[in-house]
């Protein structure tokens, strides 16, 4: 890959920035859009014409922008155009259908991919993955708003996991045990920040928060767990961590596994008490150091300019 990264582009995103809690999309877009800008780049936000490089957020259509057919065909029309691809997505994170074979058709017309993490490129690459090239990039997170906080001085350990979605894959039957163990364990707390179905007897529920609000809550917990299953690249995760909060991920987590690292998995209920019990002793040598958002989307620049 060579490319000289002063050049000046003319990129369309398929997503508009939101400025409220959104989930972990969101924030990339949000990014994206900033630092891009300041990188000199003319950042847009419709299939306008004179564009250099489409950057597909997300294929599907919505309110917030436009589809990958609208894409394709823009691309058919302008051939000269590079089109991006973020993968970020799988059936498997929320139990549906028909989502891979939407990014795998994707595949065949954009030039390049860049996946969340290691495990969402391998779970795609083995489904005949047909764009030849790409990367892989960790998200970031805003360093001023996450970071080690005064801890909740209340005797107690307190256990803490936020969601924006409140799918069940995120991890409902961990957070049920949770609920079920801080009733039995009263040395124990248990808070979900976030959108929940859930109806938990013991837990402390908080609504959805973010940027530096979420930073201040979230840091002042003692341990973080997430039961998420085959997340592909979760914010949550790289929060905790940026927060300096000993974090333990279920062994089917996908990407947060991956950021964690194998030594802070567990399989069992029994393998998660003993981490709680433990937490003190973990040493913080977690596999993702969480690096800020603008560090990340420059090093996606790189990937931009020489394609």
């Amino acid at each position: 890959m060579t490319g000289d990264v002063n050049k000046i582009m003319k990129i369309a995103i398929n997503r508009k920035p939101k400025n409220r809690p959104w989930g972990g999309g969101n924030m990339f877009v949000r990014a994206f859009s900033e630092v891009m800008k300041s990188l000199g780049h003319q950042v847009v936000y419709d299939l306008c014409d004179g564009l250099d490089a489409i950057f597909m957020q997300d294929p599907r259509y919505d309110e917030l922008g436009i589809s990958a057919n609208e894409i394709r065909a823009y691309k058919k029309r302008n051939p000269s155009v590079s089109v991006f691809h973020r993968v970020n997505e799988c059936d498997a994170r929320k139990a549906t259908r028909g989502v891979d074979e939407m990014l795998l058709e994707c595949s065949r017309f954009t030039d390049h991919t860049i996946f969340v993490s290691n495990w969402m490129k391998d779970y795609h690459l083995q489904r005949g993955w047909a764009c030849g090239s790409y990367s892989v990039l960790y998200n970031g997170v805003n360093l001023q708003h996450f970071g080690p906080r005064q801890k909740i001085e209340n005797g107690k350990t307190n256990i803490v996991t936020h969601h924006w979605s409140d799918n069940p894959m995120k991890g409902a039957d961990v957070y049920e045990f949770l609920d079920e163990f801080v009733e039995k364990n009263p040395a124990f707390t248990f808070t979900y920040i976030g959108r929940t179905k859930q109806n938990f007897k013991n837990a402390t529920v908080l609504p959805p928060l973010s940027g530096k609000e979420l930073g201040d809550c979230l840091g002042r917990y003692d341990v973080y767990v997430t039961g998420s299953r085959y997340d592909p690249g979760p914010n949550h995760v790289i929060e905790s961590l940026a927060c300096g909060i000993p974090t333990f991920a279920y062994s089917k987590g996908g990407g947060a596994c991956e950021f964690v690292g194998r030594e802070n998995v567990f399989e069992t209920p029994e393998m998660l008490v003993d981490f709680l019990s433990n937490y003190r002793n973990v040493e913080r040598n977690f596999a993702y150091k969480p690096t800020s958002w603008r560090n990340c989307i420059e090093k996606l620049n790189v990937v931009l300019v020489g394609i």
